[in-house]
């Protein structure tokens, strides 16, 4: 095939003559078509690991919820209840943008995408804002939720389930009131429930729990939450190459759109 970059006519040897112009515009859209190709699939492949990843923070706050079930009646405020019901909203918010960012990239539509785009931006903003608050005001959010717990040992003698749950919260982590044996005394009029004493009746006991258990639950959290913190941490990163990678395909359709047009 002959080129010129004039006439539109045929060439002398009977081949179509074909424009520069033509040849270099049809290339230009087959570069951008392979480029959206390449960021649709990426961009599919995080969003299917930020999926996972919701699935995996789901799954251990369901976890995290079943060896917490026999104290589910203490005020949220209580260390292991609150990190089980984080996970819980974390991940299934996480599930439903994972599920929304797979589907943009496979549908690419614009609208899906700045959709996806947004909600992952405020989910990022959320997540930043809480760790700063937790960072900063760490002390006041502590003091509000030890005096939560404090005024639910108030009705520890008129809540059955209530003192179920405080009995074997301080059976399970051996351990006496919020802070220490002290807090009950204004609440059974300066004595002790009989499961701050491991292992023996309260007529019987030698030796009460001193600590108290809001920091020997803390304790076991953070024994047992540090992969999940590195865990969370890959995700932070995986929303990050999301976003950015959610704008680019954004990009690329609407280049490839005004190309046609």
């Amino acid at each position: 095939m002959m080129f010129s970059a004039g006439s539109d006519g045929p060439s002398p040897h009977g081949h179509k003559e074909v424009k520069w112009g033509e040849t270099g515009e049809g290339l230009r859209m087959s570069v951008s078509r392979r480029c959206l190709c390449c960021v649709k699939y990426l961009m599919f492949v995080f969003n299917l690991i930020f999926w996972l990843g919701g699935c995996g923070l789901f799954g251990i706050g369901v976890w995290l919820s079943f060896t917490q079930a026999e104290f589910s009646s203490l005020p949220l405020s209580f260390p292991s209840l609150s990190a089980a019901n984080l996970l819980l909203v974390a991940g299934g918010i996480t599930m439903v943008i994972g599920f929304l960012g797979c589907l943009g990239a496979l549908k690419e539509q614009r609208c899906l995408l700045c959709t996806f785009f947004v909600i992952l931006l405020i989910l990022v903003l959320t997540e930043v804002t809480l760790v700063l608050v937790l960072y900063y005001l760490h002390d006041k959010v502590e003091l509000h939720a030890k005096s939560n717990l404090k005024d639910g040992m108030k009705k520890y003698n008129s809540e059955n389930e209530l003192q179920k749950s405080w009995d074997n919260v301080q059976k399970m982590f051996k351990c006496c009131g919020v802070n220490n044996k002290t807090d009950w005394y204004e609440v059974l009029n300066r004595t002790l429930p009989s499961s701050c004493c491991p292992g023996a009746e309260r007529e019987t006991c030698k030796e009460w729990s001193e600590q108290g258990c809001y920091a020997k639950a803390k304790n076991w959290l953070s024994d047992n939450i540090r992969p999940v913190l590195v865990f969370g941490v890959c995700i932070g990163v995986v929303q990050i190459l999301a976003l950015v990678f959610s704008m680019q395909m954004y990009c690329q359709i609407l280049h490839a759109e005004k190309n046609l047009d």
